[in-house]
Formats: structure tokens, sequence, C-alpha cells
């Protein structure tokens, strides 16, 4: 984390999809702030919501990006997805060292496969890392393996890695929901606790993109199967329910439409409280052809199923 005064820099290392999307999200909120504090400076007046988004800032949020990639097209489409930010953003292709050098918060977005091909064991790496804040988003892949990866083995006990000599690494879980910011996000608890200020940065960046929540590492692979791949059981259950009402006569795009619409209405409503069961006997009459359908769908087994599709993550 920077002293003082000093802009805080945040690279991408490695910026796909995910990359993206939450660089967007990112950089869509601080313009948004920005905007709104100028407004308010023009007028004189502070427009409420404008002001408790500038209020609910960390005491320290990036004010420069930095996107590493290895391919032209990758560096194209970063270009192309973020081009109203241009002015903040550099992106560097095949220059991974200079990008974690010039960082204070590192965003691990390559395959895990990447990790293990060693992006981080290039010579002068270490030094760049040093003392940093490295936030991983790769899939099934620990502090421990990543500390494993840079520095041969993992920290033992609850010693400090900055003491050490290392960097900060913490695990992060999104889901593709990124992109429309949506996701729900899954960071793990540090040991040691991260700082203040280095929660609240982690938390307001990750919210940029939808939810959050935090969990102890040992449940992160549990998150994984549940938020990282439930987007894909969800839209199969989805499909599922277009393609019987089209059995049923409706066209293809307004039973897709309409099933979509009725799965996020029923998520919001329990996002707002209401408890998964209660809704559904809300919905049921004695004798109706809810029940019918619920009974045919427990015939059917697919509670076992989506416990099943979990398990096997």
């Amino acid at each position: 984390m920077p002293d003082g005064g000093k802009p805080m820099t945040l690279t991408v290392l490695g910026c796909g999809t995910l990359g993206i999307a939450i660089l967007s999200g990112v950089l869509n909120s601080l313009s948004s702030v920005n905007a709104s504090s100028s407004s308010s400076s023009a007028s004189g007046t502070a427009n409420a919501s404008a002001e408790q988004e500038d209020n609910s800032l960390p005491p320290q949020v990036p004010s420069r990006f930095i996107a590493c990639v290895t391919r032209d097209a990758s560096a194209k489409r970063v270009q192309t997805a973020l081009s109203h930010h241009m002015s903040s953003l550099t992106i560097l292709r095949n220059q991974n060292l200079k990008g974690v050098q010039e960082a204070d918060v590192i965003l691990l977005g390559c395959k895990p496969k990447n990790l293990k091909d060693g992006i981080l064991r290039e010579p002068g790496m270490l030094e760049a890392l040093q003392g940093k804040l490295l936030l991983s988003i790769l899939a099934g892949t620990s502090v421990e393996s990543i500390e494993a990866q840079i520095y041969g083995s993992p920290l033992s006990g609850d010693k400090n890695p900055v003491a050490e000599g290392r960097c900060r690494i913490v695990r992060v879980m999104p889901n593709t929901a990124s992109l429309i910011q949506r996701s729900m996000t899954v960071i793990a608890d540090s040991n040691p606790p991260l700082s203040s200020s280095q929660t609240a940065l982690v938390t307001w960046l990750f919210s940029r993109i939808g939810r959050v929540t935090n969990l102890p590492p040992y449940m992160m692979d549990a998150a994984t199967a549940l938020c990282g791949s439930g987007p894909a059981f969800i839209a199969l259950i989805l499909e599922a329910l277009a393609d019987g009402a089209v059995a049923m006569g409706l066209p293809r795009a307004e039973a897709q439409k309409m099933a979509a619409q009725t799965m996020q209405g029923t998520a919001e409503m329990v996002l707002n409280g209401q408890h998964p069961a209660l809704l559904r006997e809300q919905v049921c009459t004695p004798g109706g052809c809810t029940a019918g359908g619920l009974q045919a769908l427990e015939d059917g087994k697919l509670l076992q199923l989506g416990l099943g599709g979990a398990r096997k993550v």
C-alpha cells in the first residue's frame, strides 16, 4: 500500500474476461464519484446518493491501472472494452514484471496453468512483489499453493508475510455475473488478518461487481462449487423450464425471457429476506398445478441432483 499522498496503482496480471469486468466496475464507480463531486462543487450542493457512495470509499483507492496481457488480440479486447477509461489505464503486453513493479495492488487473473508455468517466478518478480497485496481470483487455487509457486513453500503458522519479506496474498472467488456487476464474490479470511485499510480496499474493489461475503479458507472450495459453478447449474435449470414451456406451445424467445425473469424475481425475493421454503408454500395451493409440478420435480430427484452436481466440482 502506498504511503502518504502517493497515487495507488492496481495491476491486473492476466487481464481476461473477469479482469476486464473488475476493471470496468471499478473504473465506472470512480468515474461516477468524480463526476458527482465535480457537479456538487459546481452547484454548491451535494447529491445525497453520490455523497453516500463517496463516503463509502476506503482510505485509499487506485487511481492508476495496468492491464497485463500476452497477445495483441487480448490487448485490443481490453482497449475496446475500456475505451472510455484509457486516460488512467495502461496496457502492457508481455511485460508482467514491469506491471508488478509499478503496482501497489496486484490482481492475479491468469489461468491456473500460467501460475504453474511460472508467471510469478521470472527474475526480479520476488523483489517486485515484496510487501504488496496480491489478490488471486484463480479458481481452485489456495493461498498456500500460490506461496509455494512463488517462494518454494508456504509460510508456516500465523507469521506476517510482509514481515518475512513476502507479499500478502488474498484468495477471492467472483463469478461470471461480474460481467453485469451481479457477481456473488467470496473473499477468504486472512491469517493474520489484513489491516483495516486493506480489508476496506478489498471489499470495496469487489463490491463494484456485485455482492461480497467473507468465509474461512477451508470453505472456499464449497463456495467455488456454489458461486463459481452455480451459474452453469442455474442456467441448465432455466433452460429446462423454457424447454417445458416450449413443449406446451410458447415461442422459444418468449419462454426463455419469461423463465429468466421468473428466476430473477424469485432470487430477489430471497435476497430480500424471504425463505425459499416459505416462498414455495405461498405459491402452492392444495391439489393445484404448482403442487403437482413440485411433486414431479421431487420424483425426478431434483434436490439430489443439485447436491450431486455441487459435490462433483
